[in-house]
């Protein structure tokens, strides 16, 4: 590594602006002080203005420049922004079992601009490859600029130089310079002003000659503890797209039913729903609700469920109960870090459609039951007397799709239409129908048998948003080290006043990194109670 030798003789590494011996500038004159050295890093050297040959030191370099941090940052705010345009996937209001289905929506929905946020991948972008990426680049960005120049900070903080070059006294800020005070020595000067200055919680280091006093020096530590608590909250992010770290699935289950949560061993089980509704007693003045009611609570009476089975493929699911109880808005069901909250309800929905097959040709003689349950509607049923019905086709919210051809618009029964089959005894007769909102059509123009419709079967289907977030204790630990790093840097500043005896004068310089007011307040009080006679200058910038 090349270096740089100082008048004093000492050889500093290249990128150093403050010799390291004696706090000289190098790369200004003595006589010209007008563009003094930045004092942020206290003049050291950095890593990655020594180091620039090799293909690491390239990389160190370019992820410690500020400008790439803060243009990763506006990448990923603007592709964020543009998140927001149009709803990410699971946040889609209709069911899109397929990738194929995804696509089609965003193309239906949003026409091209539909069609190019999804090939663009921003329907799932927070867990897209390359949003990931931004982040990870991020968080190495911050690693790499905190270690460039925490170390050499922390070089030049935990060795403070006493004996100043002048040039570095006079390229202070705040600079003073006069005639020793008659009749006393300069251990005599120094230890008035160590004593002084004590008392206002300075830390004082001396020598023979020189003084300085330090204070808040911990304050210049709150921007790498900012950082660390921003990558420890990156870090967190990031966990979240780990397998078993991060969980936000909506389910819907009706009642009577076990469904399985994605992605999870478990499953859960609606076992009843219902809702409470305030009563008049309950209200503290007489309301005019025109027939309508107020819900007073929303339940779900559930009981979860592990599958021992889960880690074995193709094996069928052995469903041991791990906890059971009631689903209530904003109280959860919790177990270990699973979370099942009450989200949504659709109540007095579709569950079954109920006829009665009868022999028309036998003045409406009643054959039997037929149940179809529109959730998973049987495919045969045998209602007795050898006569079986058959279901060839079904579709839960019929539509006539445009090429002619019945398709369903959702997978849920809003308007369900059902083809049936009758098989007569032994199969000697068969004849084919359909039920469509409430009408019976037949095959035939005098067919024998014939369906009277009964009551459905109406039920409660329960909408549970499932969490689970193992990160959110690693997001908070590093949100709440971000905030001790604001409060170290912003209630507290670095404060440094230099006292030295050069050839029959006292020179005096001070320095902080903001409050340059109170800092100035301080220096001549210190003037003021020692009595000397100096002319106090204060430049434009440090």
């Amino acid at each position: 590594m090349d270096q740089r030798k100082c008048e004093c003789g000492h050889a500093n590494p290249v990128g150093t602006l403050l010799c390291e011996s004696c706090g000289k500038p190098l790369d200004v004159e003595l006589a010209e002080q007008t563009a003094f050295p930045d004092m942020r890093y206290e003049g050291m050297a950095r890593r990655s203005q020594t180091y620039t040959k090799t293909i690491i030191d390239r990389v160190w370099n370019w992820f410690s420049s500020v400008k790439i941090a803060i243009g990763i940052i506006l990448v990923i705010l603007i592709a964020s922004a543009v998140g927001t345009v149009f709803p990410q996937q699971q946040y889609i209001p209709v069911p899109v079992p397929t990738e194929a289905d995804v696509a089609r929506f965003y193309t239906e929905t949003y026409g091209t601009l539909g069609t190019i946020y999804y090939e663009l991948g921003f329907h799932n972008l927070y867990s897209s490859w390359w949003f990931v990426t931004l982040l990870v680049m991020l968080g190495t960005s911050l690693v790499i600029c905190s270690l460039d120049r925490v170390v050499p900070l922390y070089k030049a903080l935990s060795k403070p130089r006493l004996n100043q070059h002048k040039s570095f006294l006079k390229g202070q800020k705040l600079f003073g310079e006069g005639s020793m005070p008659a009749g006393q020595t300069q251990e005599e000067l120094l230890g008035t002003a160590g004593q002084a200055l004590r008392k206002k919680g300075y830390r004082i280091f001396s020598t023979d000659r020189a003084l300085m006093a330090e204070k808040g020096r911990f304050s210049r530590w709150g921007p790498y503890i900012n950082h660390i608590g921003l990558i420890l909250f990156l870090i967190g992010v990031l966990m979240r797209n780990l397998p078993g770290f991060f969980l936000d699935e909506y389910v819907w289950v009706r009642e009577g039913q076990t469904v399985a949560i994605p992605d999870t061993p478990y499953y859960v089980k609606n076992v009843q729903y219902h809702t409470e509704y305030w009563s008049e007693s309950d209200m503290p003045q007489q309301l005019d609700l025109k027939g309508g009611v107020i819900p007073k609570s929303f339940q779900t009476d559930a009981i979860l469920y592990i599958n021992k089975n889960a880690d074995l493929p193709g094996a069928k699911p052995e469903l041991v109960e791990v906890k059971k109880g009631p689903i209530v808005v904003n109280h959860p069901m919790e177990h270990e870090s699973l979370y099942l909250y009450q989200s949504g309800v659709q109540e007095m929905q579709l569950g079954a459609l109920n006829f009665e097959l009868v022999d028309q040709k036998a003045g409406n003689k009643q054959l039997g039951q037929i149940k179809i349950d529109l959730y998973n509607p049987p495919k045969e049923q045998d209602i007795g007397n050898g006569i079986k019905v058959r279901t060839l086709d079904y579709f839960p919210d019929f539509i006539m799709g445009k090429d002619g051809k019945p398709a369903t618009q959702t997978n849920l029964p809003k308007n369900p239409m059902v083809a049936l089959e009758v098989i007569g005894e032994n199969g000697s007769l068969n004849e084919k129908m359909v039920y469509l909102q409430g009408t019976i059509i037949t095959q035939k123009s005098d067919p024998r048998y014939g369906l009277v419709i009964h009551k459905p079967d109406l039920i409660d289907i329960t909408g549970l948003n499932v969490r689970m977030d193992k990160a959110v204790p690693l997001i908070y630990f590093g949100a709440f080290i971000f905030m001790i790093g604001v409060v170290m840097g912003f209630f507290w500043q670095h404060r440094r006043i230099w006292v030295q005896f050069q050839e029959g004068h006292i020179l005096l310089a001070a320095h902080t990194n903001k409050n340059w007011y109170g800092m100035r307040r301080e220096v001549d009080g210190l003037i003021d109670q020692m009595k000397w006679q100096l002319v106090l200058e204060e430049k434009s910038k440090a």
